[in-house]
């Protein structure tokens, strides 16, 4: 068996120098509160797949020209942003998309996307590799495809394979519970999967078109607990909010999203996440550091129910300190003054 390129010496100098980036940029988070430590990007709202339970895709948008994405990430790239990821829709199906990962890294940021993995073959995973990305996450809903969705494991194991053999750059395989899949067991296998082929695995909890709590039902609750007792990388550590999820709990916390974390649509507006797009709604040429320091301050009504990974974890960082001094209800505007300033 080919020996995979993240054992050779190349891959250990790449992966010691992202890890050496990555504690920079949290040594860096906790000493400076005003710039986004991710801002979440979308190059492409068209998805090749048509998964049921997902409201981020269409069929019909145009990947967005790569000079906006140029503006764009040079702007994150001005505020200051750590870590840019690259969402959709499916990223992998932008034309310019290794184009607009080498921009992103030129900023200084780390490198991330979001994929469904149907478009990987080992030419697109050895451009990714040029391209200097650091992070892919793989979202995997079922071990056998069906109504509800396209992404099983059977049809992306050899994808997987091709990725532990030939990529440079982080993997981690997420599985989702909730979504109404015939077999909840099936994130367990999934999860399995991935770990043996040295990926990182997560878990994470539907949400419904808010972003707001669903909670489990107990074969889901014990899937997802199941899941939480493996091995524990990078990202699962994070995720001790999803338990109040499953328990369908409100979770305390302070949300920095529209701050420390960034949501930027197609058209190049801010909101506060995939969820609640909208909100504040602001075109990202004209945010400023004065925007991202009034958000930090700005506790989101919709935060107690709020199953965003994403925007939980890199909220943790600030968990201890600064409490929010005002509130705002996306959906009912303006700003309510919850302490003194």
């Amino acid at each position: 068996m080919a020996k995979f390129r993240r054992d050779t010496v190349r891959g250990r100098l790449i992966a010691a120098r992202r890890k050496a980036r990555e504690y920079a940029m949290v040594a860096r988070a906790l000493a400076d509160t005003s710039h986004p430590v991710l801002a979440q990007i979308v190059p492409a709202r068209f998805c090749n797949l048509s998964c049921a339970y997902c409201n981020e895709y269409d069929k019909v948008s145009k990947p967005v020209d790569l000079e906006q994405m140029y503006r764009r990430i040079d702007h994150l790239g001005r505020l200051g942003t750590a870590m840019i990821g690259i969402s959709g829709g499916e990223p992998l199906t932008h034309p310019d998309l290794d184009d607009i990962i080498r921009r992103m890294r030129g900023t200084g940021a780390i490198a991330g996307m979001i994929t469904n993995g149907y478009l990987l073959n080992q030419e697109r995973i050895e451009r990714l590799n040029r391209a200097g990305l650091d992070h892919m996450q793989i979202s995997i809903d079922n071990v056998i495809p069906d109504e509800v969705s396209k992404k099983s494991l059977k049809v992306l194991d050899k994808k997987l394979e091709m990725l532990a053999e030939f990529a440079e750059f982080h993997v981690n395989i997420n599985s989702v519970v909730g979504g109404g899949f015939k077999n909840p067991d099936d994130a367990l296998v999934i999860g399995k999967r991935a770990l043996a082929l040295g990926f990182e695995s997560t878990i994470g909890i539907i949400h419904d078109g808010d972003g707001q709590l669903k909670p489990l039902n107990p074969e889901d609750s014990r899937v997802y607990f199941e899941m939480q007792n493996r091995k524990k990388t990078n990202y699962a550590q994070f995720d001790k909010f999803q338990e109040a999820i499953v328990q369908g709990r409100p979770n305390e916390w302070r949300c920095r999203a529209g701050s420390r974390y960034l949501y930027i649509c197609e058209d190049g507006l801010v909101h506060y996440c995939s969820q609640q797009r909208g909100y504040p709604g602001v075109p990202l040429v004209e945010y400023t550091t004065a925007d991202v320091k009034r958000e930090y301050k700005t506790a989101k009504s919709c935060a107690p129910h709020c199953t965003i990974g994403c925007v939980h974890r890199i909220s943790y960082i600030d968990h201890w300190r600064s409490p929010q001094t005002t509130e705002i209800s996306p959906g009912a505007g303006g700003l309510v003054q919850i302490s003194g300033s």
